[in-house]
């Protein structure tokens, strides 16, 4: 392991709770003078978060945390840095293995960790414990996260669809476990969500390499933003395929709308980003998991900001924007990918194409698109 003197620090997440456990084990056992530092969140209805230190030979330390605004993640977050810092000044500990709590996402963790422990600690890798078998169950499940117990505050509306796909989609490792339940179309499920990933089997000497690796905060945050995100490619595989759906004419807000429910049910999980014609200068970012669709404005697409405004754009959102720049609309588009065992590409295809604009809607031009139904302002202006 390559030192620069910083502590090396390992996140390992996921809501599969056994996997994931496997998975530090075995980081423990390969890594000598690791440590595993776990907040557990299921006291928070109690008013603590309880902090376990452990190594390969068992518990070190342990205590409770005091929940922070009546959130136990935030409490997780103002516990973690210290306690990185009191690891990496002992002068033995040569990993920390930041275990996350089952809905605990890794992005805020990672991010946390290179803002306020650059001098000292430094995130190598971010790894998702999966177990093969429950990947389809996990995306299925639109229940919300309070309803299974699993919510990190009383406020936290996510679901456990949405939560399980975006701690999948994060990580740069995916470390799976036996399973004698899982099947092809359950690897090819796990190989088309997340196809840049790393995977290996845990408790290998091939999971502790690539979890060492290293990662890139910065690179790992705009991959995750809508208007540039590393998006799956077509694939079709052992009963799963992957749909990637790109134009540059804009929605009929009113008709796309209108088939929300079949649009979202249609895949196990897609995700991408759209404008409507409406809304011309708001790029809209699509997150669907569960039968669930959450649809968010995410600012600006470039091509609506003044020459001067495009200096404060940072590099990798230009750089997407001009890979893919329409003469007449510039960086707007619509780019959704389904993924899903089972997809009807044909019929999903007519369907996203029936929402466009038809011709005599885009020749009416911008001034006329303004004055289409308002679809969308109950999910993007609730409080209007």
């Amino acid at each position: 392991m390559e030192d620069n003197g910083k502590l090396p620090v390992v996140i390992v997440g996921g809501l599969h709770s056994e996997a994931r456990r496997e998975v530090v084990e075995g980081l423990l056992d390969a890594v000598p003078h690791s440590v595993a530092l776990h907040h557990d969140l299921a006291t928070a209805r109690g008013g603590t978060v309880r902090r376990t230190v452990r190594d390969a030979s068992g518990e070190r330390a342990g205590g409770e945390v005091p929940l922070v605004n009546d959130c136990a993640c935030c409490a997780l977050r103002e516990d973690l840095i210290p306690e990185l810092e009191g690891l990496a000044s002992d002068g033995i500990t040569r990993l920390a293995v930041l275990e996350l709590w089952d809905s605990v996402e890794p992005k805020p963790m990672a991010e946390v960790i290179a803002a306020h422990g650059g001098e000292w600690a430094e995130v190598r890798g971010v790894v998702t414990a999966v177990d093969p078998a429950l990947v389809l169950p996990s995306l299925a499940n639109g229940d919300d996260l309070a309803e299974a117990g699993l919510a990190a505050a009383a406020s936290d509306q996510r679901t456990v669809s949405d939560t399980w796909a975006r701690q999948l989609e994060y990580a740069s490792v995916l470390a799976l476990v036996d399973s004698e339940a899982a099947d092809e179309e359950d690897h090819a499920l796990i190989r088309q969500l997340h196809p840049t990933a790393r995977q290996a089997e845990a408790r290998s000497d091939t999971l502790t390499r690539l979890a060492l690796a290293g990662f890139d905060v910065e690179a790992a945050s705009a991959a995750q933003h809508p208007a540039c995100a590393l998006l799956p490619q077509e694939a079709d595989e052992s009963g799963v395929s992957t749909l990637v759906w790109r134009r540059h004419r804009p929605f009929h807000p009113e008709r796309l709308y209108e088939a929300l429910e079949d649009l979202c049910c249609a895949a196990a999980r897609s995700r991408g980003r759209f404008w409507l014609a409406d809304r011309p200068d708001t790029l809209l970012s699509w997150d669907a998991a569960g039968g669930a669709l959450c649809v968010e404005d995410t600012g600006p697409w470039l091509a609506s900001l003044p020459d001067a405004a495009w200096d404060l754009v940072p590099p990798f959102r230009r750089a997407a924007a001009a890979l893919d720049w329409h003469p007449e609309h510039g960086d707007r588009c619509q780019h959704l990918v389904f993924v899903s065992p089972g997809l009807d590409r044909d019929g999903l295809t007519a369907l996203l194409d029936s929402c466009l604009l038809t011709d005599a809607e885009y020749e009416a031009g911008h001034e006329a698109w303004k004055s289409l139904p308002p679809a969308f302002d109950s999910l993007l202006d609730p409080v209007r």
